[in-house]
């Protein structure tokens, strides 16, 4: 079956605008695009779909309001921004859908409410409520109080966010709905085989059903001026939508009626096809939780992992990276230093470090207690797809 022709069945649907797509070069509010899509997204609405959005702008919209220098980026100026900016934002949403006599909600999220997994269960029942009761969230990243987006650096090579701007956001989003599609509009109609920036025969990729390396080498990520998020990041939140049994699709927000012209089956932006679905644990695990660390593994324990669902056991273990904590998520890495799984640690760093090489029946002995025979329980582990 053609792919698009299934789009009509998608119930429950994110809607990711860009900054590029919110405001002009100017970096004026795009009042007239933004409407046109406000009323293809209430047409959705009317047929009974449930739609989430998540916008960037808000920083942008606050530099334009105080005329701030685009080259001027402290880190309080910047919040202040978002502060400035995220009013205008809602203004925006809430006069639009107002007019077609639809509710909105405002939802700021910070990287605790991922990481901590009880925030992150009230949060799917929070978001749930308000589709129940037909109203659309527009859901930005709190920049205010959280730096994640505003310093993506905060992350490091043992320690991996679980998001840096609203691409992944709303992947996040959508995992965690259980949402059918995520729509990320850009100012670029899709994926293209090579960079049309170099190459005029440059050509859309129309649909995907397996990312692989060679596709993400496609996606060097080249930021755009006033945006904080290129292909390579958008990539990556469609792997997380397709992994959660979804499909995604790229394409050029700056297009008229382009959420109209996507659910009537024109071929446009580069359609992702789902690859498999993960319980709403182990997409947690996978994508929604900040990686503390990781535990690196010999040959023998990566195929019993892989191929035998097995736990992970300390004589498996070779040895351990920065520090964590009990019930952190951390990698599983080979020993040539490629992260292949994820998964929930019963010991700390330091305990794991003091088992290594050990069998589980000498953990007593070794730390004078005893509460798994496992470094990591099966259950708790993810295999990565790279």
């Amino acid at each position: 079956m053609n792919a698009r022709k299934t789009l009509k069945e998608a119930k429950r649907i994110v809607i990711k605008f860009g900054t590029n797509v919110v405001t002009k070069e100017s970096g004026d509010i795009a009042i007239g695009r933004i409407y046109t899509i406000i009323e293809d997204i209430a047409e959705l609405h009317s047929q009974g779909k449930e739609i989430l959005i998540v916008s960037s702008g808000a920083v942008g919209m606050g530099r334009k309001t105080i005329n701030m220098d685009s080259k001027t980026k402290t880190l309080p100026l910047m919040q202040a921004c978002a502060a400035i900016g995220q009013a205008r934002l809602m203004y925006l949403y809430e006069e639009g859908f107002d007019k077609l006599s639809i509710s909105i909600a405002q939802v700021l999220l910070t990287e605790e409410d991922f990481t901590d997994r009880k925030r992150y269960l009230n949060l799917r029942s929070t978001l749930n409520t308000l589709l129940e009761y037909k109203i659309i969230p527009i859901i930005n990243q709190n920049d205010v109080v959280s730096t994640s987006e505003l310093e993506p650096i905060a992350a490091s090579e043992d320690r991996k966010v679980n998001f840096g701007d609203n691409d992944k956001l709303s992947a996040l989003v959508m995992s965690k709905l259980d949402a059918d599609l995520l729509i990320l509009l850009t100012d670029v109609d899709g994926l293209y085989n090579c960079n049309p920036k170099i190459n005029s025969e440059a050509e859309i990729i129309q649909h995907v059903e397996k990312i692989t390396p060679e596709l993400e080498n496609l996606c060097d990520d080249c930021n755009l001026n006033r945006s904080r998020g290129g292909m390579k990041s958008k990539l990556e939140a469609v792997k997380v939508a397709v992994n959660s049994g979804g499909k995604a699709i790229i394409a050029n927000g700056k297009t008229l009626n382009i959420i109209k012209d996507i659910f009537d089956e024109k071929p446009l932006g580069t359609i992702f096809l789902p690859v498999k679905h993960l319980s709403s644990k182990k997409r947690w695990i996978a994508y929604a939780t900040t990686v503390n660390g990781g535990l690196i593994v010999n040959d023998g324990a990566k195929n019993a992992v892989i191929n035998k669902n097995a736990s992970l056991l300390p004589a498996g273990v070779v040895s351990i990276k920065s520090t964590f904590s009990v019930g952190d998520v951390v990698s599983i890495i080979d020993e040539k230093g490629n992260e292949f799984a994820r998964g929930i640690t019963n010991y700390s760093s330091e305990d794991s470090h003091k088992l290594i090489g050990f069998h589980s029946d000498k953990i007593e002995q070794v730390l004078s207690y005893k509460k798994y025979d496992t470094i990591i329980s099966r259950d708790n582990i993810v295999i990565l797809d790279k």
